[in-house]
């Protein structure tokens, strides 16, 4: 009998710790937890230039990858919005980095090992029809924490298209990740950052958020290494999406580019990560 009790009393005590560990983290993960700092000014409209700041230096480095996934929520609806979102909550200095149109196998796995180097997630938004002939890297993208969102089919302009044809670009592309993932994509980004009502009607009725950005890098353009890593540097803020791109031309600036900012950023005390749905 008092063997039993004994153990009976070990169960107990073990359960409530893994209680208070459980709670620890969903509290670690709720928007404005932690030791939130000072109001910052709202973030730059998308694609505009902040004024030029030295990045200040900071202990605070970011953890490995397990430390950050979130706890696995039950999908609910997905609302349909009137406009995209162009920044994400989160308690202290948190941004987020984005890549687009990939994946490509001469760019996009330089960018992941970046990504891997520095126990950082990232989201990627890809086409259909470069991630049918790259599923490996999409595979890899999700082994590795981070997020696959859907960026159509073909890239189209999505404004000038009825809205059948839309639909089969965002459902195409969703069959094809869920296909590599195993899992169909929770975010979607228009391609030209061109949104309509059928755009963000079908994205919900998908499942989908829509996610735009807040700093616009240009990379396509291929400015400069130097003038990526200055954007990136000069619109870093609590909450900023950052646009880049791992495909549709010459990424080997974008590619670079990342490897100098990151590191940057997160000395500067930022954390670096990828959103969190919130379904309702």
């Amino acid at each position: 009998m008092q063997k039993d009790h004994l153990l009976t009393r070990r169960r107990a005590l073990l359960a409530g710790a893994v209680s208070l560990s459980a709670a620890a983290v969903a509290a670690a993960f709720a928007p404005g937890a932690g030791n939130r700092a000072a109001p910052a000014p709202p973030p730059p409209a998308a694609g505009a230039r902040a004024a030029r700041r030295p990045l200040r230096p900071s202990e605070y480095r970011l953890r490995p990858l397990t430390g950050y996934g979130p706890p696995h929520t039950p999908r609910g609806s997905t609302p349909v919005r009137r406009e995209p979102l162009l920044s994400v909550p989160g308690h202290g200095r948190t941004m987020v980095l984005s890549f687009d149109d990939g994946p490509d196998p001469r760019y996009t796995p330089h960018i992941l090992d970046t990504l891997a180097r520095y126990e950082v997630r990232a989201m990627f938004f890809v086409c259909g029809e470069m991630a049918a002939h790259n599923r490996d890297l999409l595979a890899r993208m999700a082994d590795e924490g981070h997020v696959v969102g859907n960026h159509t089919w073909s890239h189209p302009l999505l404004t000038r298209l009825r809205r059948a044809r839309i639909r089969s670009e965002m459902e195409r592309t969703s069959d094809i990740v869920e296909q590599a993932c195993g899992e169909r994509p929770e975010w979607f980004r228009a391609p030209y950052g061109a949104w309509n009502r059928a755009a963000f009607q079908l994205g919900a009725e998908l499942g989908m958020e829509p996610l735009a950005w807040t700093v616009d890098t240009l990379d396509w353009t291929e400015p400069g290494t130097r003038t990526i890593v200055e954007r990136v540097e000069d619109g870093a803020a609590p909450g900023v999406v950052v646009l880049s791109h791992d495909a549709g031309g010459d990424r080997s600036q974008s590619v670079r580019a990342l490897r100098a900012y990151l590191p940057e950023l997160l000395d500067a005390g930022y954390h670096v990560t990828v959103p969190r749905r919130q379904y309702v």
